[in-house]
C-alpha cells in the first residue's frame, strides 16, 4: 500500500518546521556567542567589564529571541546562551560590574 512519506518532526529536540527563520537564527547565534564569551571571560577577574557587558547584551538578545522564536531548536539554543550569559553577567558584576574601575 503506497503512502506518502512524512518526516517525523514531532517530539524531536531539534525539530524544525522546514521554513527559514533568518532573524531567529541570527539571534540564536549571537546569543550563543555572547554567552560563551561571557562565560569564559568570567574566569578572569580583570576582564569583568567584557564579562558583564557581553552577559548583559546576551541576556537581552536571548530574551528577545525567546519572545519571537518559532521552533524547539531555537528555544533550546537560546536557553543555553541565556544561561551562559547570565552566569557570566553575575560573575562579572561580582568582580567589578559594568563600570568598575572606569569611573573613580
Amino acid at each position: 500500500m503506497a503512502q506518502a512519506m512524512r518526516p517525523n518532526t514531532v517530539g524531536g529536540l531539534f525539530a524544525t518546521d522546514g521554513k527559514p527563520h533568518p532573524v531567529q537564527d541570527t539571534l540564536l547565534v549571537v546569543t550563543l556567542v555572547l554567552g560563551i564569551t561571557s562565560f569564559i571571560t568570567a574566569m578572569f577577574h580583570h576582564l569583568h567589564l567584557l564579562t558583564s557587558w557581553t552577559g548583559l547584551v546576551g541576556i537581552l538578545t536571548g530574551a528577545y529571541g525567546q519572545w519571537i522564536s518559532e521552533t524547539t531548536r531555537q528555544r533550546f539554543g537560546l536557553i543555553l546562551g541565556l544561561g551562559a550569559s547570565a552566569v557570566g553577567f553575575f560573575l562579572g558584576m561580582a568582580h567589578g560590574g559594568l563600570f568598575g574601575g572606569v569611573f573613580d
